[in-house]
């Protein structure tokens, strides 16, 4: 049976983070909200795409419109299973708003699956739920997850109810490793052929 997920997103959030999950996470039949504070149902955000090509740190590039599905004042969180929080630029700035820090909390305290990528613990760490866990993140956000009390590993990691991955790269064993902790069960049998 399908879980009721919620995913905190913004503008410039990673358009692979946020596209990616929110289609697979449908696509095995749960019911994702995306939400993102001041933006009403219908409403779009602006994703960036990151990419990796040699440098110090990531390219940006200007990636697609991703419609928010539910408005956010609307929401209550007591009402979803688990919580999606994304990479990408808009974690920094969606950290300064005290209903999301709400939000996660309330993951945190019901002991609910949140599945973190890339910057988007950077969330978690304003909303102060972080110290004693083990965890990753984008290897840029390392001093700031271990300033807010957790422990840093260097690859997908499930602590509890925690699941964290550093960038993209990661959606395989990062989703893989979520669908796990919502008991969703994978058949992936011979896809059906035409004429057969």
């Amino acid at each position: 049976m399908g879980k009721k997920i919620l995913m905190i997103v913004g503008d410039f959030g990673e358009d692979y983070e946020t596209m990616v999950p929110y289609q697979a996470l449908e696509m095995v039949g749960h019911d994702v909200d995306a939400v993102c504070p001041e933006k009403e149902a219908g409403e779009t955000v602006k994703t960036a795409i990151h990419d990796f090509r040699g440098d110090q740190t990531y390219l940006e590039e200007r990636g697609h419109d991703f419609e928010v599905t539910a408005t956010f004042a609307d929401v209550d969180p007591a009402d979803y299973d688990a919580l999606v929080v994304p990479g990408g630029r808009a974690p920094e700035y969606l950290r300064t708003y005290e209903e999301v820090l709400d939000a996660v909390r309330h993951f945190f305290e019901a002991d609910k699956p949140v599945a973190a990528l890339c910057h988007g613990p950077q969330i978690l760490a304003a909303a102060g739920v972080l110290d004693g866990y083990e965890m990753t993140a984008y290897p840029a956000v390392r001093p700031e997850v271990e300033a807010a009390g957790c422990s840093w590993v260097d690859e997908v990691t499930v602590d509890d109810n925690l699941v964290t991955g550093q960038a993209w790269p990661d959606h395989p064993e990062w989703l893989a490793a979520f669908l796990d902790l919502l008991g969703t069960e994978i058949d992936a049998g011979p896809p059906a052929v035409a004429g057969e």
